[in-house]
């Protein structure tokens, strides 16, 4: 932790905006992690969990496709487009219990965004950001994890999610590359 602090820190010092981008596997912390960046640093934070496919986008072809079960074009046009003008912007994150698109939610870029989530480290994305973070988790941590969450939700993490997530994971090398790589059962 006190490393990844410490390139922050730098980063901070030697530009005038910092993306930190933080991908991993599902229950391995990265929206605690974010939080935490978040309590150190007055940052703005985007989830990509606020990203996830409409209904109407859902096909076969897409789910078919290593990590295409996000909505890269949305997030691409509503986040990082705009957040490279360093002016406020607002996109409308995807809310799972209606299945729709929420109300727009506004940023106030600030001189340091965390963006977390799986899928973040996307290819479609080019090489945005700058200091890539992966997560991973033991499998026994990560089913224990799982199993913490709400029922309705633990055959899908199992059955679908992780299979998805862990293509996405291979197809495109993400832990490979990224600049740190933090088991955090070691670190939180």
């Amino acid at each position: 932790m006190n490393q990844l602090i410490n390139q922050i820190d730098l980063l901070l010092d030697r530009q005038e905006r910092v993306t930190v981008v933080i991908d991993g596997f599902c229950t391995s912390g990265k929206t605690t992690l974010a939080g935490r960046l978040a309590e150190k640093y007055d940052c703005c934070v985007i989830h990509m969990d606020d990203f996830f496919l409409r209904p109407e986008q859902r096909t076969p072809e897409r789910l078919a496709q290593p990590g295409g079960n996000v909505d890269y074009e949305r997030f691409q046009q509503e986040v990082l487009l705009p957040l490279q003008t360093g002016l406020p912007f607002s996109y409308r994150p995807y809310d799972c219990s209606s299945r729709t698109l929420a109300q727009p939610v506004t940023v106030e870029p600030k001189k340091l965004t965390v963006i977390e989530g799986t899928y973040s480290h996307h290819p479609c994305f080019g090489s945005y950001g700058d200091l890539r973070i992966f997560l991973t988790v033991c499998p026994d941590v990560q089913h224990q994890r799982i199993l913490e969450r709400p029922a309705f939700l633990q055959q899908r993490f199992f059955e679908e999610w992780i299979p998805m997530e862990t293509r996405y994971f291979e197809h495109f090398s993400i832990p490979a590359k990224a600049d740190i790589v933090i088991d955090p059962t070691l670190v939180f």
